[in-house]
C-alpha cells in the first residue's frame, strides 16, 4: 500500500473514533433541562384565614397541597367581605401570573365573570357555586353540606335533654342553607317531637347578631345549638357561657369550646383542589364543576375526643353516614 493511501486511511479511522467518542460523551456535558416553573395559587376569601369556618377550610386545604408538593407558592387575601375589594384582588393575582386564582365566596361570581375573559391563560375557581359561566378557564366547586348537617342533626336529637334545638344561619343561600335544612331534617327524622328553631341573622360575619340569636334560642329552652359561617364565634361564646352543646360545620370548631363542641362537619377542599391542580397542569383551565360528598373523603364528620359521647350515638352517626352514602337515606335536598 502506498504511504499516502495508508496515511489517509489512518486519518479517516481516527476521525471516526473521534466522532464516536464525542457521541458517547458524559451526560453531564449535555445542556441541562430548564427547571419547571413553580405552580402558584392565590386565594381571595371573605373572612379571616383562621376563622375556624368557611375561609379556614380553604386555607387548610391549599396548605395540604403545599405540603404534598402539588403547589409551590401560595398567597391569600382574606377579609375581603366587600365584593369590589375582592374583585381587585382577583384581578391583581391574575395580572401577577398566578396559575390558579381561587375566588372563595359565592358573592364573587359577578367580578369573576368579568375578569376571567381578560386572562385566558389563567385558571380560576370559585365556590360554593355550580356555575362556570360557559368560560373555558373557570372551575366551580360546591359541597353537599346537607349531608353532614343531617348527621349532626341525628346526633343532636339524641343528646338534647330539653327537646329544643336552636339553629343560627347567616343568609338562606348556598352551603349555609343546605346545612341548616339538612340538620333540621336529620333531627326531626331522629325524633319527630324535637323542636328545631331556626333563625337567620342576615349576615355571614356579624358576630354580635349571632350571639343575640344564640341567647334567644337558649332563652326559649334550647340546650343544643348549631350554625354556619364565620359569625358563629359569637354563638359559640354564648353556648360556652351557658354550657350548651354545639355542632359545627365547614371546619373543625372544637377549639371554640372543648367542653361544648360535640362534632364538626369538615370541608376537605383538598380533594377537589388536587383534581383542579392536576387538570390545570395538564392544560385544562376550567369548564367543570366539582361537588363534594362523603364519598371520596370530601366531607368528614369529626367528633370531639374530649366529649363523652355514648357508643350507641356514635354508631347511629356512622350508620347515617353509610346510609347517606349508599342512597338508602335521603336528606330531601
Amino acid at each position: 500500500m502506498k504511504p499516502q493511501l495508508a496515511f489517509r486511511l489512518l486519518f479517516a479511522l481516527l476521525a471516526v473514533f473521534a466522532l464516536a467518542a464525542a457521541g458517547c460523551g458524559n451526560d453531564d456535558d449535555a445542556p441541562e433541562a430548564e427547571p419547571a416553573a413553580p405552580f402558584r395559587v392565590a386565594v381571595v376569601a371573605p373572612s379571616a384565614s383562621n376563622d375556624l369556618a368557611f375561609t379556614q377550610s380553604m386555607f387548610d386545604a391549599v396548605n395540604v397541597l403545599v405540603e404534598d408538593g402539588q403547589i409551590d407558592e401560595f398567597a391569600i387575601t382574606d377579609g375581603t367581605f366587600i365584593v369590589e375589594d375582592a374583585g381587585a384582588a382577583i384581578r391583581g393575582y391574575a395580572s401577577e401570573g398566578y396559575d390558579l386564582v381561587i375566588a372563595h365566596g359565592s358573592q364573587y361570581g359577578g367580578p369573576l365573570q368579568e375578569i376571567a375573559p381578560d386572562f385566558p391563560n389563567t385558571s380560576f375557581a370559585w365556590g360554593t357555586a355550580v356555575e362556570t359561566f360557559g368560560l373555558p378557564n373557570v372551575y366551580s366547586y360546591s359541597v353537599r353540606s346537607d349531608l353532614g348537617g343531617y348527621v349532626n342533626g341525628v346526633v343532636a336529637a339524641q343528646l338534647t335533654d330539653s327537646g329544643v334545638i336552636g339553629v343560627i344561619g347567616p343568609l338562606e343561600v348556598g352551603d349555609a342553607k343546605l346545612y341548616v335544612d339538612g340538620f333540621a331534617t336529620g333531627a326531626r327524622t331522629q325524633n319527630p317531637d324535637v323542636d328545631v328553631n331556626i333563625v337567620y341573622t342576615g349576615s355571614f360575619s356579624d358576630v354580635a347578631l349571632a350571639a343575640e340569636a344564640a341567647e334567644s334560642h337558649i332563652s326559649a329552652g334550647a340546650d343544643v345549638l348549631t350554625g354556619s359561617a364565620q359569625m358563629v364565634v359569637g354563638a359559640t361564646g354564648v353556648a360556652q357561657d351557658n354550657d350548651v352543646l354545639w355542632f359545627g360545620t365547614q371546619a373543625n370548631q372544637t377549639a371554640l369550646g372543648e367542653d361544648i363542641v360535640v362534632a364538626s362537619q369538615v370541608y376537605r377542599w383538598e380533594v377537589v383542589l388536587a383534581q383542579v391542580v392536576d387538570q390545570v397542569k395538564a392544560g385544562t383551565l376550567g369548564g367543570e364543576t366539582f361537588i363534594m360528598t362523603f364519598e371520596g373523603g370530601g366531607l368528614d364528620i369529626q367528633f370531639n375526643d374530649a366529649m363523652s359521647i355514648p357508643a350507641a350515638v356514635l354508631d347511629s352517626a356512622q350508620a347515617t353516614i353509610d346510609g347517606l352514602s349508599d342512597g338508602s337515606i335521603s336528606t330531601g335536598q
